[in-house]
């Protein structure tokens, strides 16, 4: 069966609202049309480090993700093919044995704070989408995902943001907005700009 998918990227800083957008298209679009891919799944596997080596690893650096299998898993899907993305587990840094399955669809949506940065990843997007919000608000976000959902310390988060998130951000996420075809400013609380996308995007899949 040929396959010619419409591939969407959705890119921002962390907390941004990446997510928000992503299911907002889910919904509107339709489960059995679409497959999302997250450039977070693709954390290289330290496994073999020693866990304090590990949680000092610049992980909002591009050298951290291996954007390769994820560009490699795109064009698979684009030729029709099943994929198996990885699992990463954010609490000991490391991928899981267990991956997801992955099947073609009309629709390949992929996010990820850095995923205009890669030349190789962002020729591959139909449709560019950068979601600005403004930065506390993001790292307000940022604080309470970390604390709640991967177990960390309020002052290991605020250490992160500033050794390494912000930094990061300004140097490779922010820059990289200048691919976007469309910016959304603050994410999914926008809701003419979300009707705007997914009804260009409906008119693409048409």
């Amino acid at each position: 069966m040929k396959y010619d998918p419409l591939v969407i990227g959705i890119a921002g800083g962390t907390g941004s609202g990446k997510t928000t957008i992503a299911h907002e298209i889910l919904h509107r679009v339709g489960a059995n049309k679409l497959a999302i891919l997250s450039h977070d799944a693709y954390y290289r596997n330290q496994k073999d480090m020693p866990f304090e080596e590990r949680a000092k690893v610049n992980y909002d650096h591009p050298d951290s993700l291996e954007t390769e299998l994820l560009v490699e898993h795109v064009k698979q899907l684009k030729q029709g093919h099943q994929i198996h993305m990885p699992v990463y587990d954010f609490t000991t840094h490391r991928r899981k044995e267990e991956t997801v399955l992955i099947e073609p669809q009309p629709v390949i949506l992929v996010d990820g704070i850095l995923i205009f940065v890669e030349r190789d990843l962002r020729k591959l997007f139909d449709v560019k989408i950068f979601v600005d919000t403004d930065a506390d608000i993001r790292f307000i976000r940022r604080l309470q995902r970390d604390i709640i959902e991967r177990n960390r310390t309020q002052e290991s988060v605020i250490r992160q943001y500033l050794e390494t998130v912000r930094p990061m951000h300004m140097e490779f996420v922010e820059p990289s907005k200048r691919h976007a075809d469309v910016i959304i400013p603050e994410g999914g609380y926008n809701r003419v700009a979300l009707d705007m996308v997914t009804a260009r995007i409906s008119q693409l899949l048409k």
